[in-house]
């Protein structure tokens, strides 16, 4: 049987969406499964050219290279790439504890660490390990980039970034395990985004003819297809994964969401992750 990500691949290769339809990236990681759904395999697959099997800081490079019209970027990156626009009202977030954004220790409490890896994958939750060392717990560790896996990123170091299915499958017995997003909303009671879709100024007029809130919606309502197809690949029940997708993920950027994202990338100025903040600027806006 064919994992989650492996279907959706499949669909994308099966379909026939014309070749000057604008090409859209994104990772397969089951929280972003509700926000492709709708182009991989619903009303909306002949709308866009999707990507996938990418991780979110390969969508970014993808966009800045002018490679796609459009991607699901982690949301640092708005602050990098020149000449993009988000589109509004969509988000991959949390308002509370998220589970697959997680920073793993052998029984370290935060204030101990010295070290840290990084699972490279995503850019906005290396920032937001070190905002939150910085600001929060009151110093610097080590920060070195790795691949994610666990075992050989805690034989050299106090703890270890996972994200992403990789963060939602690892045993967690023997480990202290931090949701990053928990601890972002005991630090400052906002929400926390971690990506967004962007797109290029020079694909504007031909990407907003796709719905992005709408495709959300219908793979919101499909949740329990999506739950159910991961359910193999993840390891988790499928009741364990409904609850992630209605209860930890929060999928729209409403006013408490843009807060938060607004405050994290004040905080990231201010430690020098980013050179300036740069107002965000909505697709159609």
């Amino acid at each position: 049987m064919a994992s989650a990500g492996e279907q959706v691949r499949e669909d994308i290769r099966n379909n026939t969406a014309r070749e000057d339809l604008p090409r859209v990236a994104a990772s397969s990681y089951l929280n972003t499964a509700p926000l492709i759904w709708s182009f991989a395999r619903g009303s909306r697959r002949h709308d866009v050219r999707l990507m996938t099997d990418t991780a979110p800081a390969r969508c970014a490079d993808l966009l800045g290279r002018g490679m796609v019209d459009a991607a699901l970027v982690p949301v640092i990156e708005y602050q990098r790439l020149p000449e993009v626009s988000v589109v509004p009202g969509v988000c991959v977030g949390a308002r509370g504890d998220v589970q697959s954004v997680v920073l793993v220790t052998r029984g370290a409490e935060l204030k101990e660490i010295r070290t840290v890896a990084l699972d490279v994958s995503s850019r906005t939750s290396a920032a937001l390990v070190e905002i939150i060392f910085r600001e929060f717990v009151g110093h610097a560790p080590r920060f070195t980039p790795s691949e994610p896996d666990l075992d050989k990123m805690l034989a050299q170091n106090d703890a270890a970034l996972i994200i992403g299915d990789p963060a939602m499958t690892f045993r967690r017995e023997g480990f202290s395990v931090y949701d990053l997003a928990g601890l972002w909303r005991e630090f400052t009671g906002l929400g926390f985004v971690f990506a967004m879709w962007m797109t290029r100024a020079a694909a504007n007029e031909t990407i907003s003819a796709a719905d992005f809130a709408g495709a959300r919606d219908e793979g919101l309502a499909h949740v329990e297809e999506i739950a159910a197809e991961y359910e193999r690949e993840l390891g988790r029940s499928r009741g364990e994964l409904l609850a992630y997708l209605r209860e930890n993920v929060c999928f729209e950027l409403d006013e408490e969401m843009r807060a938060g994202l607004e405050l994290y990338y004040r905080l990231a100025r201010k430690h020098g992750i980013i050179e300036s903040v740069r107002p965000l600027k909505m697709l159609g806006g």
